[in-house]
């Protein structure tokens, strides 16, 4: 073997502690080294996490912009709680109302009624009605989506900020023409093809899409501001370097 410190040959039956050409203590100077190297490894994945911390707040909480956006992102789709349109059914001795919102639709899975649409449709009473509700439940579901897209992109924000930025203001501009092109044909539909207010089948115009549109508009309009005054996470000195050197 050879010592740690000056590399001179000690003998394999040389059992001293210490190196007999410099003297040091060469169990003590072996783990001194190894303390060492720990030590800046630490530190150096120290700096890689407080870096991954620095971009999560910038993305999420790290300016006023960044807390808009946060809001923005949930209430867009909770927004979409507010119905595009429902369609009432009613006879004599039924009655059954679908409504083209989140909460009207998971109720609606929730007591059966969503799982009987097939039924619906096939109906001879029903079926010509069911378009009513079909249209502004197809726009839902598509805002849906794109509301889905939005939110994961966001939660990843934090790994490419100013990509996942754009991506989300590019999203956000195409959920608020989906909301507006939709919510304005189930209107149209709406005059065009009103439902009489008879004991059949009634139709109700519902501001859901509209509603998202604002959400999104204001997305779009935040997520703009960030990408110009840039959204660059504060690094604390020295640990690029740092975590480089890891």
């Amino acid at each position: 073997m050879h010592c740690p410190k000056c590399g001179g040959e000690i003998p394999f039956y040389d059992l001293r502690p210490n190196c007999k050409h410099c003297g040091v203590n060469i169990m003590y100077f072996s783990q001194e080294k190894l303390l060492i190297e720990d030590a800046k490894r630490t530190e150096m994945e120290g700096a890689a996490a407080r870096m991954v911390i620095a971009r999560i707040k910038a993305a999420f909480i790290g300016s006023k912009t960044a807390i808009a956006r946060m809001v923005l992102t949930l209430g867009a789709v909770a927004v979409l709680m507010l119905p595009l349109g429902s369609v009432k059914f009613q006879t004599p001795y039924f009655e059954q109302t679908f409504s083209a919102g989140l909460i009207g639709v998971i109720k609606g899975f929730v007591d059966g009624s969503m799982l009987q649409l097939p039924q619906y449709l096939k109906s001879s009473l029903f079926a010509r009605y069911m378009s009513a509700y079909l249209l502004p439940l197809g726009v839902l579901a598509l805002l849906l989506l794109v509301g889905a897209v939005i939110l994961c992109v966001y939660l990843l924000s934090f790994l490419r900020l100013v990509p996942t930025t754009r991506a989300i203001r590019n999203l956000s501009l195409a959920g608020a023409i989906i909301a507006l092109l939709g919510q304005a044909v189930v209107l149209v539909y709406s005059f065009a093809n009103p439902l009489p207010e008879t004991s059949v089948a009634s139709f109700r115009f519902g501001w859901g899409g509209f509603a998202a549109a604002a959400v999104w508009v204001g997305m779009f309009i935040i997520n703009r501001i960030m990408l110009k005054r840039g959204i660059e996470p504060t690094y604390k000195e020295n640990d690029v370097k740092r975590r480089d050197d890891l």
